[in-house]
């Protein structure tokens, strides 16, 4: 039997809760492989009665969660337990929801889950218990780490329709463009690649690279960034043996026939890539974090304070991000 997917709770303040809820309630309609939920389980069963749902709670472990997963959802205890009402983040919410996204790396890392699937944090709220990360991504890395040794990890958004890794993430414009080299892109784009061939069937991916500034800079003549730094890297990746092609025009390679010709568009900031991905797939989109030695996936969209407690959160992303991880998982040694 596969392993069961190992789901944080998010921020117990959003929608996290929320949607975690209502995808196991409706299970076998979104076709969803065996998952337990971290975190308290008396939060979760006032979060259900708050939305009015009828959800069958059981304390479990990981090793009991795929055998109790077709009766009840199976909640694994952190430890930390959560006050926060839907909407209002308070003391007990950064504790919490840190301490989901650790046990669930753990189990992962101990071979008792197959991968780790996080709801979304709020990142203001982290940032005032003293969190240090820019986000998700940075703090797996961290996670990560072996003998002392961080991991590079890389954001992949992924749907059917489009994947897309941006080279530079959280960060502003301006240091984006101060970080942005040769280098950066290459090491992104080779460890796309390899895991587009590892866990999603991809004998020789197609990585199509944007331009950094409008038209490719048409041959200089709006920024020398694409000739001097974009291009030597396509030019490095090509000598290793990995289709890439570009620096292309961003503005040309989103609309469905040019979306044909590749596997991935590696972009050179976030919203050049973040964009196009949450127009075409904003329902259906998964971040899931190359490059780390673990499978992890998460919804596509935050934390929703607005319409968490009321019902009105779709759950669609994060049935796509537990099929992912079980699609991703099964391509892993057992």
């Amino acid at each position: 039997m596969a392993k069961p997917l190992a789901l944080t709770s998010g921020e117990p303040a959003g929608i996290g809760p929320d949607i975690a809820l209502e995808a196991w309630r409706r299970r076998g309609e979104l076709d969803l492989p065996p998952f337990y939920l971290l975190g308290d389980r008396a939060f979760f069963a006032e979060r259900a009665k708050i939305l009015g749902l009828s959800v069958e709670l059981t304390d479990a472990s990981p090793e009991e969660a795929s055998a109790a997963f077709a009766s009840a959802l199976p909640v694994v205890a952190t430890g930390e337990i959560a006050t926060a009402q839907p909407g209002q983040p308070d003391d007990s919410s950064a504790s919490a929801a840190l301490a989901s996204i650790r046990q669930a790396v753990d189990h992962v890392r101990q071979g008792r889950a197959g991968a780790v699937v996080t709801n979304p944090i709020a990142k203001s709220v982290l940032y005032r218990a003293g969190f240090r990360h820019p986000g998700h991504t940075e703090f797996l890395a961290e996670l990560a780490a072996d003998g002392g040794k961080l991991p590079q990890p890389v954001m992949m958004l992924w749907s059917p329709a489009l994947a897309v890794v941006p080279v530079t993430i959280h960060l502003s414009l301006r240091e984006a463009l101060a970080q942005l080299s040769t280098e950066l892109i290459v090491t992104t784009a080779r460890i796309a690649a390899t895991d587009l061939k590892a866990h999603f069937g991809l004998a020789h991916p197609r990585l199509a690279l944007s331009g950094l500034n409008p038209h490719a800079g048409e041959d200089g003549s709006l920024g020398r960034e694409d000739i001097e730094i974009v291009a030597p890297a396509v030019d490095i990746l090509r000598q290793e043996g990995i289709d890439a092609r570009g620096p292309l025009p961003a503005d040309t390679m989103f609309h469905a026939a040019a979306r044909k010709s590749y596997d991935c568009a590696i972009c050179m900031y976030h919203d050049q890539a973040l964009i196009p991905i949450k127009t075409i797939a904003f329902e259906d989109a998964v971040n899931v974090t190359l490059g780390l030695p673990f499978i992890r996936t998460s919804p596509d969209h935050g934390t929703a304070f607005d319409i968490a407690g009321t019902g009105k959160a779709n759950p669609s992303s994060l049935a796509a991000a537990l099929r992912l991880a079980a699609r991703m998982a099964a391509t892993r040694p057992a």
